[in-house]
C-alpha cells in the first residue's frame, strides 16, 4: 500500500471507514459509533502494522480526559460488537496481553476519500429480535452475575444489547421484575456507550434509590485508582500554593512598613501555608475527584455540591480541632477562626469554577494540556478568589486573618497584618486589607488545587 494525498478512507471486509466524514459503513449501511470509539478504530487501523499500547491509546483517544482501563476495555468491546468480531477468535481487533491492542485484518485497502460512499440498502428485519431481547434481559437480571469482574462484564454487555434493541422497551419490561434496581443502574451506565440508546430516568421508578447507589458504586469502583491519584495530586497542588502564598506573606510581614518580625517568619509562614493548603486541598480535592468519577450527567452541579460539602466538612473539623487545642493550651476564645462557613463557600466556589472551566460531555476526569491547563487553573482560582473576597468583605477569617487574630490574642507577638495594611493605605487591617488578602488566598488555593487535580497520571 502506498501513501495517498489527502486523508484516505479504508475498505476492509465489506466495511468503509471514512475518518474525514467520521462515518463507518458496512454493506451500504451506516454503523453508528460514539466519538471515542470511532477515534479508537481510526487509530488502530492507521497503526495496523503495530500493536498499540494502552498508554498510547489513552493519550491519543482520551487526550483531554483521564479514564480507567475499564473505559478502554468497554470501547474495544463496543467496536467488536459493531464489527461483528469475537474476542476469542478475533478477525479485526486482537488483545495483546499486558500491552494493548492491534488491528489484525490483513486486507485493508487505502483509497482517496472521494465521491459518495456506497448507497444505503434496506436492512432486513432480524427474525429473532424478540428472542435476542429476552436473552439479554434475563442476562441483565441474572443474580449469578452479581459477583466479580466477569459478572460485571456480562451485565454490561446485556445492557448494551438491550439499548440497541430498544431502551424504552427494556424499561417497560423491567417494571416489577426482581433485580430491577441493579438492572436500571447498568442501563443508565451503558447508555453513554450505545449511540441509539434512549434516556434512562431513575427518579420516580421503583427502587430508584437503590439504583442510584448501585450506579455510584459501579463508577467509583472502576475509577477508584484514578480518583485516589487525583486526590493526592490535588493535595500536593494545594500544599505548593499554600507554601508560595505563605512565602509572599512572610516577605511582606518581614520587610513591610513598621514590621517587627524577625527572619524566622520567612521559614515558618511558608511551612504553615503548605500544611494548611495541603489539608484543605486534600479535603476539597477528594470530593471533586469522587464527583468526577461518579457523575456524568449534571457534572457541574455535582462538582459544586461535592466541593461545598467536602469544604464544609474540612472547615468544620479543622475549626473544632484548632479551637480545642488552642483553647485547651492557652485558655483563649478563638471562635473567630476559619471554619465550616468558610470551607463551604471556598469549596463550592472551587467546584463550580472547575466545573465551568472543564466541560466534558462524555465522562472521564478532565486533563487539559499546556495553556488550557493554565486557563483552567486561572479560572478556578478566580472563582475561588471571588468567594474568598465575599468572605473577607463580610468579616470572615481565612488563613492570614485567622493568624492575625491569634497574633492579637497573644501580647508580644511579632506576627500581624499591620505591615500589609500600611502598604494598602490603612493604619490597621480594615476592609481593604481583609478583602485583598482573602482574594489572594482564594486565588492561590483554587489555582493550586486545580493545577494538581488536572495533572495527568501515568
Amino acid at each position: 500500500m502506498r501513501s495517498l494525498p489527502g486523508k484516505p478512507r479504508y475498505r476492509f471486509s465489506g466495511h468503509i471507514l471514512s475518518p474525514a466524514r467520521r462515518t463507518l459503513v458496512r454493506d451500504g449501511r451506516e454503523l453508528p459509533l460514539i466519538p471515542r470509539c470511532f477515534d479508537l478504530l481510526v487509530l488502530l487501523i492507521e497503526r495496523r502494522d503495530e500493536a498499540v499500547s494502552r498508554i498510547d491509546i489513552l493519550d491519543s483517544v482520551w487526550s483531554d480526559v483521564v479514564v480507567s482501563d475499564g473505559a478502554l476495555s468497554q470501547a474495544v468491546r463496543t467496536l467488536r460488537r459493531t464489527l461483528g468480531d469475537d474476542s476469542r477468535e478475533p478477525t479485526f481487533i486482537r488483545t495483546m496481553p499486558r500491552h494493548g491492542y492491534r488491528f489484525v485484518f490483513d486486507d485493508v485497502v487505502e483509497e482517496p476519500d472521494m465521491g459518495p460512499l456506497e448507497p444505503a440498502r434496506a436492512t432486513p428485519e432480524e427474525p429473532d429480535a424478540n428472542a435476542s431481547f429476552d436473552k439479554a434481559l434475563e442476562a441483565l437480571l441474572d443474580p449469578k452475575s452479581d459477583n466479580g469482574e466477569a459478572g460485571d462484564d456480562r451485565r454490561r454487555q446485556a445492557a448494551e444489547a438491550l439499548h440497541e434493541l430498544g431502551t424504552a422497551k427494556a424499561l417497560e419490561r423491567l417494571d416489577s421484575r426482581e433485580g430491577q434496581a441493579v438492572a436500571l443502574a447498568y442501563l443508565r451506565e451503558t447508555r453513554w456507550d450505545v449511540p441509539a440508546a434512549g434516556p434512562v430516568p431513575l427518579l420516580g421508578r421503583r427502587g430508584w434509590l437503590t439504583a442510584a447507589a448501585t450506579l455510584f458504586l459501579l463508577r467509583i469502583r472502576r475509577a477508584a485508582g484514578l480518583a485516589r491519584r487525583r486526590w493526592m495530586a490535588a493535595a500536593a497542588g494545594g500544599a505548593a500554593a499554600g507554601a508560595i502564598a505563605g512565602f509572599v506573606g512572610s516577605l511582606v510581614l518581614r520587610f513591610g512598613p513598621g514590621s517587627t518580625a524577625d527572619n524566622g517568619v520567612l521559614a515558618v509562614l511558608p511551612l504553615l501555608g503548605m500544611v494548611v493548603g495541603g489539608i484543605a486541598a486534600a479535603g476539597v480535592g477528594a470530593g471533586l475527584a469522587a464527583a468526577e468519577a461518579a457523575f456524568r450527567a449534571q457534572r457541574r452541579l455535582a462538582l459544586a455540591v461535592a466541593g461545598a460539602s467536602s469544604g464544609l466538612a474540612v472547615g468544620a473539623a479543622a475549626h473544632l480541632v484548632g479551637r480545642l487545642v488552642l483553647e485547651g493550651l492557652f485558655g483563649r476564645d478563638l471562635s473567630p477562626l476559619a471554619g465550616a462557613v468558610e470551607g463551604l463557600v471556598l469549596g463550592g466556589a472551587v467546584g463550580l469554577g472547575y466545573g465551568l472551566a472543564t466541560p466534558t460531555a462524555e465522562g472521564g476526569m478532565a486533563t487539559p494540556h499546556g495553556l488550557d491547563r493554565a486557563r483552567v487553573a486561572l479560572l478556578t482560582g478566580l472563582a475561588c478568589a471571588f468567594g474568598a473576597g465575599i468572605l473577607g468583605w463580610s468579616g470572615r477569617a481565612l488563613g492570614a486573618l485567622s493568624l492575625d487574630f491569634m497574633a492579637q490574642s497573644f501580647p508580644g507577638s511579632q506576627v500581624g497584618l499591620g505591615p500589609l495594611a500600611r502598604l494598602l493605605g490603612e493604619q490597621e487591617p480594615g476592609t481593604v486589607t481583609k478583602v485583598a488578602i482573602s482574594v489572594f488566598e482564594g486565588l492561590m488555593f483554587g489555582s493550586g488545587l486545580s493545577a494538581g487535580l488536572t495533572k495527568r497520571p501515568r
